[in-house]
């Protein structure tokens, strides 16, 4: 749960998402438990992805045993918690990944869970962007918790039930594929830029098989609400010298849930003395609205 840089970390000590989630439940519902999968199928790169005592118990059963018993334990439940990913050691310092999917043996179990028909929730351990494609077209919900610490589970089971309105957003662009890195908001234009609106053009800076677009974007998140921005306005249209320009943007909580939205704020130089990045984050402010209203 600590994540990597916690070789002193007494991991005892920390709440799990199941320890989490029958916290916040109490009596008011019952948990039922499956491992599911171990970490990878390899042995071999499951210790070397846990290291410094975050041991995951590695289960001696076979694949098909650990994902038999999670389907019949799936079969029993209203909704399903698949709480996977990487294990804290699966990044950091002397950690490199050349393949950052999901590792396959959790995939086959995801997959196994979603042809239940019951709602599955996708709570993804990482510290890194993973690549996502499937998972995003497949999966109903997906909560990406990285390594939130000792008290991450209950963090977490509040996000679950919705005593928390999720208002987190991506610090990292999440890629379509491997292929695709390194690929982050604030790059330099290039001497071939493809034209806006198109996806492909030969002899242009872009791929024949995927669009240029990250999967989820630098900024992006989702909430239980919704909101929306209107009737944007700048102070001046022209600047002299030190003279400041204002921006003002209506934010309205357009959903049904009071929660907080970070309003962000890029800008892009067309014309420098150096080149300027295609676009740069310059401000935000996380604004908490009831629902229904609206502030400037």
């Amino acid at each position: 749960m600590a994540g990597t840089w916690s070789v002193a970390t007494k991991q005892d000590k920390s709440i799990s998402v199941l320890a989490g989630l029958k916290q916040v439940l109490g009596n008011s519902a019952e948990v039922l438990y499956a491992k599911g999968s171990n970490l990878t199928a390899d042995a071999v790169l499951e210790e070397r992805a846990t290291m410094f005592g975050k041991d995951l118990k590695r289960d001696k059963r076979s694949e098909e045993e650990l994902a038999k018993e999670a389907l019949e334990i799936a079969a029993k439940s209203d909704v399903i918690v698949a709480a996977m990913g990487e294990s804290a050691e699966f990044s950091g310092e002397a950690s490199s990944r050349s393949d950052i999917d999901i590792p396959e043996t959790q995939q086959k179990l995801l997959k196994k869970l979603l042809a239940t028909g019951k709602p599955v929730v996708l709570v993804l351990f990482a510290g890194r962007p993973l690549t996502l494609s499937w998972e995003e077209k497949n999966v109903p919900a997906i909560l990406n918790v990285w390594f939130g610490g000792s008290e991450a589970g209950t963090a977490i089971a509040d996000v679950l039930f919705g005593d928390v309105n999720p208002s987190g957003k991506l610090t990292m662009s999440f890629p379509q594929n491997v292929g695709q890195i390194p690929i982050y908001y604030a790059h330099k234009n290039t001497g071939r830029p493809l034209a806006e609106g198109k996806w492909f053009q030969k002899f242009r800076s872009n791929y024949i098989d995927v669009s240029n677009d990250p999967l989820y974007p630098f900024g992006y998140g989702l909430s239980y609400s919704s909101f929306t921005y209107s009737d944007v306005k700048l102070s001046s249209t022209s600047l002299k010298g030190n003279q400041t320009l204002k921006a003002s943007v209506t934010l309205t909580n357009s959903g049904k849930f009071d929660g907080q939205e970070v309003v962000q704020l890029y800008i892009r130089d067309v014309v420098g003395s150096v080149t300027r990045p295609m676009k740069e984050l310059k401000g935000f402010q996380k604004m908490m609205l009831k629902a229904g209203s609206q502030k400037r």
